[in-house]
């Protein structure tokens, strides 16, 4: 599943072929996506300019001067740029064309990602509004996240998931921050100290922006804009690599599930 580092290398990406680009179409072959794609979508975008390409989560925001179109990726989804007279292939299911023959091509398998139109304020969308701060902004730091984990039962790691507490640290990226840390990613949120916490906050910060560096992680489907995968997989320490030695004491990694999640972990490394 494309998860913030992803989403965060696709902005990147898009962002010089449509800034200031102006739509001059929008092809539907198929509207059923996690939520139905809307049916005047080519009417309230046709002739707009595309003023920024931003990301909030796991999601992207193309800033039109009458309203913002949002979009996931789910879970298989990509996005490229491609000549808009590019043939189709199955799974392209929205290709929102630019002006200067040019197509944004939604690719999806799963149908689990979506594309929706927000006329207002789209940090107001109800998608958008509960979620918590962004894990590279300066407001989240480890004293955050140790006044949020107070009196809480939960795992670390589901913790750390949860959209509303910090947004979009997927699964990956918690498996090797918690590594990082040295924190197992069993224990109970509440009773990790503060100093522990400012080291982890620092860590998932770090996982993030390497990330971003090697354009993302590709396991199964996710591509880049350019139909290039994402490095960071070479780079990943602990996700998908139980019974493997760790990188750190060679001693096997285990594995967990946790909030219906696998999850990796050295039993020595992280306590």
């Amino acid at each position: 599943m494309p998860e913030l580092p992803e989403v965060e290398t696709t902005r990147r990406g898009i962002l010089p072929h449509l800034q200031g680009r102006r739509i001059t179409g929008v092809v539907v072959r198929e509207p059923r996506l996690r939520w139905p794609v809307p049916e005047d979508l080519g009417r309230r975008l046709l002739g707009q300019r595309i003023e920024a390409v931003q990301r909030r989560a796991k999601y992207l925001l193309v800033r039109l001067g009458a309203g913002t179109v949002l979009l996931h990726l789910g879970m298989s989804g990509s996005l490229r740029v491609v000549p808009a007279r590019a043939p189709s292939q199955a799974h392209d299911h929205v290709d929102i064309v630019l002006a200067h023959d040019r197509a944004l091509r939604l690719h999806d398998p799963r149908r689990f990602g979506a594309l929706l139109w927000c006329g207002g304020d789209p940090l107001t969308h109800p998608l958008l509004r509960p979620l918590g701060p962004e894990p590279l902004n300066d407001s989240f730091d480890g004293d955050y996240l140790y006044a949020r984990a107070r009196g809480r039962r939960l795992a670390v790691k589901p913790f750390l998931m949860d959209s509303q507490v910090v947004a979009g640290v997927g699964n990956i990226y918690a498996n090797e921050a918690l590594f990082e840390a040295g924190i197992h990613p069993g224990r109970a949120a509440g009773r990790i100290a503060r100093a522990r916490y400012g080291r982890l906050a620092r860590c998932i910060k770090r996982v993030l922006e390497a990330a971003i560096e090697q354009g993302g992680t590709t396991l199964r489907d996710f591509v880049r804009e350019d139909g290039r995968p994402g490095y960071f997989r070479n780079e990943l320490r602990v996700y998908a690599r139980a019974d493997r030695p760790c990188p750190r004491c060679a001693r096997p990694l285990r594995g967990l599930v946790l909030g219906q999640r696998a999850t990796v972990f050295c039993p020595r490394c992280q306590r």
